[in-house]
């Protein structure tokens, strides 16, 4: 509850100083939530040879540990966005934290790979509730003018989660702490968990729509419906071998998403309160930003996977030597959305974003001739130069994509939005590793022929071949991703010189979050 009552100036500033440092202290604690996510999706890869030699998990089995996270994830995500809308983004975000750290628990103490299965279900869920307060938060607490330094900020945590994961899963699994093989990947989010959870309920303030809508369950079953007839396919089509039925799913699932759409229409016409605000597809910047984020995502989506095979499989290293070699990565990303957002981006505008995009298809060029130059003998300090470039064209991107997403969308809507980006960023991945089966393993299969054991050295270069064709793709992709930033606006709203929150040619919607004592 906002005070009425009359301050001294004195006291005034120390009351703002201490909103001040809340804020802060509220956004370590959402960045620490977004980075534990973040790990967490890329973390279990390293750890599968572990889980199948200790555990004695079924390829099958494997493939629902970690497509049962992404797809639990993808299909929660809008309607945790609206969840936090509704009932308080900082409650949301607690509920999401909390059931993470358990479902984190449920892992690591799963006592065969069924449990195992079922409690990544879970995890995958609870970070559905989780993730979109962790942008909504920062919309509704930051005023526009502060929202770049937050948003450089987000895209440093993006870059370090994005090669942390990795690194971090090699490491604890090589430890063998106390003899937990692999479980470690899981249990290491309970005392992050916790923590925020306590931090949490002490310094985020609560935010919600001023009018709150109610939950369109509908909706929240055609979307569900929709994004799993997608993924699903996607995710296990290749180990079924792509039936027939995978094809009608997936077909089936643009019937049911345009079926969403008129229901969605139809909803916001009778009485307001849709899951989806399509009215946000209005906004231009809002638009063309998340077209882009879907095609980023399948970028990613193929490099990421297709680069870890390439290391452990083709070239034959070790989980640590694959996670160390993405170090130069990840501190290349972490320092250009700083620079992106806080220097460049008021400056420069989507040109800093466009750069961003042909700078990280130079980095896959110049990646794609060193693996070929150097064939199986390349050394990790020979792929620094190709990542760090990547790694800056990346950072240039990320930070100022979602500031630029964002930031003409009215603060109502905030979780609505942001749990858009998430399903967007999460469908382009998922696009992204089923296009890995052609673009990556088709090669593989047409270097080696059908049948026969091939030597060590014939599967090498196989990987090697396999790996340039997919990084062709990514460079595509990013061509792709440079004519649509021609859609977003010149500038992002918040970095227009001398407006503020409330001043005239503000953007920004004058509601403001609901403060809860």
């Amino acid at each position: 509850m906002t005070s009425t009552e009359t301050t001294s100036p004195g006291a005034a500033d120390a009351q703002s100083a201490v909103g001040d440092r809340r804020r802060w202290f509220a956004l370590a604690i959402v960045m620490t939530a977004a980075f534990m996510d973040l790990v967490d999706v890329t973390i279990v890869n390293i750890a599968i040879p572990s889980m199948q030699e200790n555990d004695g998990a079924s390829d099958s089995q494997i493939q629902w540990i970690t497509a049962g996270y992404a797809l639990a994830f993808a299909a929660g995500l809008i309607t945790g966005g609206r969840l936090g809308d509704i009932h308080g983004r900082k409650r949301l975000f607690l509920i999401g934290i909390g059931g993470f750290t358990l479902a984190s628990a449920l892992c690591g103490f799963a006592a065969n790979p069924e449990m195992l299965v079922a409690s990544r279900i879970l995890q995958g869920a609870m970070a559905a509730l989780m993730v979109p307060q962790v942008l909504s938060i920062v919309h509704a607490t930051f005023p526009a003018h502060e929202r770049g330094k937050v948003f450089g900020l987000f895209g440093a945590v993006v870059g370090l989660g994005a090669v942390s994961g990795p690194l971090l899963g090699a490491l604890l699994t090589e430890w063998n702490l106390f003899g937990l093989q692999w479980r470690p990947i899981f249990l290491i989010n309970l005392p992050v968990g916790i923590a925020g959870l306590i931090l949490g309920s002490r310094f985020i303030t609560e935010s919600r729509a001023p009018r709150a809508p109610k939950l369109d369950l509908v909706g929240v079953v055609l979307v569900t419906l929709g994004l799993l007839m997608l993924l699903y396919p996607l995710t296990r089509g290749r180990e079924l071998g792509w039936p027939l039925w995978g094809y009608v799913s997936m077909g089936g699932a643009l019937v049911v998403l345009a079926a969403l759409v008129a229901y969605e229409k139809r909803k916001t016409v009778r009485d307001g309160s849709p899951l989806i605000e399509l009215s946000l597809f209005r906004v231009k910047s809002f638009a063309a930003g998340i077209a882009v984020q879907t095609v980023f995502g399948i970028g990613l989506g193929i490099f990421f996977l297709v680069w870890t095979l390439y290391m452990q499989i083709g070239l034959g290293w070790s989980p640590l030597k694959a996670g160390l070699t993405g170090v130069p990565f990840s501190i290349a990303v972490s320092v250009a959305a700083g620079v992106s957002v806080q220097k460049l981006v008021p400056r420069f505008g989507r040109k800093v974003l466009q750069t961003g995009a042909l700078v990280l298809a130079a980095g896959v060029l110049l990646y794609i001739w060193e693996s070929g130059h150097y064939g199986l003998g390349i050394a990790p300090w020979q792929m620094a130069l190709p990542l760090v470039v990547m790694g800056v064209g990346m950072g240039l991107i990320v930070a100022p994509l979602t500031d630029a997403v964002l930031s003409e969308v009215p603060r109502e809507h905030a979780g609505s939005a942001s749990g858009l980006i998430n399903t967007v960023q999460q469908m382009g991945n998922a696009l992204g590793l089923g296009l890995v089966s052609v673009v990556f393993f088709g090669v593989i299969d047409d270097r080696l022929g059908a049948g026969g054991a091939p030597v060590e050295a014939g599967l090498g270069q196989a990987f090697v071949d396999g790996f340039q064709h997919a990084l062709g793709w990514v460079a595509a992709v990013m061509g792709v991703i440079f004519l649509l930033m021609f859609a977003l606006p010149r500038r992002p709203a918040q970095h227009v010189e001398g407006v503020s929150d409330g001043q005239p040619g503000s953007r920004e919607e004058e509601r403001e979050p609901v403060a809860v004592a």
